[in-house]
């Protein structure tokens, strides 16, 4: 795998139904890792239709997924660097904002890249090793882990010699049962 997994071929297949209704594969696409965030899939609704064609363009690259919505994407997490908490933060800060999620760092007292998204995650790890921090703990993770993240500020810290790579899959959630 390439260093932090940028260039890294990546390959999607959709399925879908053919006129008469049978399952048929209705793209097989193989694009190369652009940056370490790696969009496979973004759904506007849940439930999702499943009976419109694949839309195959451009994914956009935000950090939660839509309202009512899902993400299915790659993320490959460097080796963490010896940088001061100022470079942290302003690295933390310029990474968020550009993923449109500087308003998901409510509490970054712990680590820079302390973050809350409303969604419920499952992340994967697929390759490497990472660490989970959140605000009380922290879990060392290897390949083949899963997390369920609930909501939850936590950070994502790559203390190894070697990136990490993770699958994660974003669903839209509520704080609190609305009723």
């Amino acid at each position: 795998m390439a260093e932090n997994a940028i260039g890294q071929e990546v390959r999607r297949i959709v399925t879908g139904h053919d006129a008469e209704g049978r399952s048929i594969i209705a793209a097989d696409t193989t694009t190369a890792m652009e940056r370490p965030l790696h969009e496979f899939w973004v759904t506007e609704a849940t439930p999702a239709p499943l009976a419109e064609p694949p839309d195959l363009g451009k994914l956009p690259t935000r950090l939660e997924p839509p309202a009512g919505g899902t993400v299915m994407r790659f993320v490959s997490f460097r080796p963490a660097q010896a940088l001061s908490r100022e470079d942290l933060e302003r690295m933390f800060s310029t990474v968020f904002a550009s993923i449109d999620a500087s308003h998901t760092r409510v509490d970054t007292r712990r680590h820079p890249g302390m973050h809350k998204t409303r969604s419920l995650d499952y992340g994967i790890v697929l390759s490497g090793r990472i660490k989970l921090l959140l605000d009380n703990g922290e879990v060392d993770l290897k390949p083949f882990d899963v997390v369920i993240q609930r909501g939850t500020n936590h950070a994502w810290v790559n203390s190894w010699a070697e990136p990490a790579l993770m699958a994660f899959v974003l669903i839209d959630g509520v704080e609190k049962d609305a009723t």
